[in-house]
């Protein structure tokens, strides 16, 4: 029972310690669960520095410790454990000098024969959970795991996986081997998968205006049939066009020259004076008649 509500507190300051992913908490060996007398180094990263931040850490005994204060050794902004001990179990996260945090590691000190291996770091909707179950000598013992105090299942190879994990999955997860023991509770947290969102489509290309009149094709690119054949009509048209024009002149040319030539005969038939020997001819004939009157 007083292990169950150290474990509720943890998870209750971890959440009121407000995280901002200014910077990344670390943890090696990578456990949620540790074994007393092992150590541990825990760093601060931020975009491959770590210059500037401060581990700090909420216990049962102490409240916003920092690091090289009663525990732990600094290293710039690292800090080494060199012999965890069960009151090392709390909740750690880094600290920048202008307030900024990380995120928060759970870390669970046990003097028992059996720890869970659970994530340091909130599992994301849909990948798999690995838990491990292991003895300080051995990690492939048969084991049965628990989850928020009710028995799963056993696995003979002492660990259980769960495949494409959902927020239902979040809870306190255990593990027990016979003739062993048993291992502390350690929180699993899930968290939502970020959601994709299409980009905006992107604009249409500006055309300047001196581009603007010009063809929507290249001289490299054919041109469409559709003006292919209306340049053909239009040629078509002028052909047709020219013919009859052509037709029409020759036409009135041909009219106006054979009513010129019809219009000269008439007038020299008209016009032509007499010649001498039709003139003598109406001589004689009117002395003729004239001498014939007389007698």
């Amino acid at each position: 029972m007083e292990e169950t509500s150290l474990l509720w507190l943890l998870f209750l300051t971890s959440l009121l310690s407000g995280t901002t992913n200014t910077a990344a908490l670390t943890v090696s060996p990578s456990s949620s669960q540790m074994f007393e007398d092992k150590s541990v180094s825990l760093s601060c990263e931020e975009d491959g520095s770590s210059a500037g931040w401060t581990l700090r850490r909420n216990t049962t005994r102490r409240k916003m410790s920092q690091c090289g204060a009663g525990w732990g050794r600094p290293a710039g902004s690292s800090c080494i454990i060199g012999l965890m001990v069960p009151w090392d179990s709390g909740v750690y996260w880094c600290e920048s000098r202008e307030g900024a945090t990380s995120n928060s590691i759970n870390i669970t000190v046990t003097g028992g024969p059996v720890i869970l291996q659970s994530p340091v770091l909130p599992v994301t909707e849909g990948e798999d959970l690995t838990l491990h179950c292991k003895t300080k000598t051995s990690s492939n013992l048969p084991a049965g795991f628990y989850k928020d105090g009710f028995f799963i299942r056993n696995e003979p190879a002492g660990h259980m996986t769960i495949h494409h994990v959902s927020r239902s999955d979040e809870g306190l997860y255990k593990c027990y081997i016979s003739r062993v023991g048993e291992s502390p509770s350690s929180w699993v947290s899930v968290t939502e998968k970020p959601k994709t969102t299409c980009p905006p489509p992107s604009p249409p290309p500006l055309i300047p205006a001196s581009t603007t009149a010009l063809p929507p094709y290249t001289t490299s690119d054919p041109p469409p049939s559709s003006d292919i054949l209306h340049l053909v009509f239009r040629v078509v048209v002028h052909l047709v066009v020219f013919c009859l024009y052509c037709i029409s002149t020759f036409i009135m040319v041909s009219l106006y020259r054979d009513r010129a030539t019809g219009n000269d005969l008439s007038v020299s038939a008209v016009t032509a004076p007499p010649s001498q020997a039709e003139e003598g001819l109406d001589d004689d004939i009117i002395t003729t008649v004239t001498t014939e009157h007389h007698f």
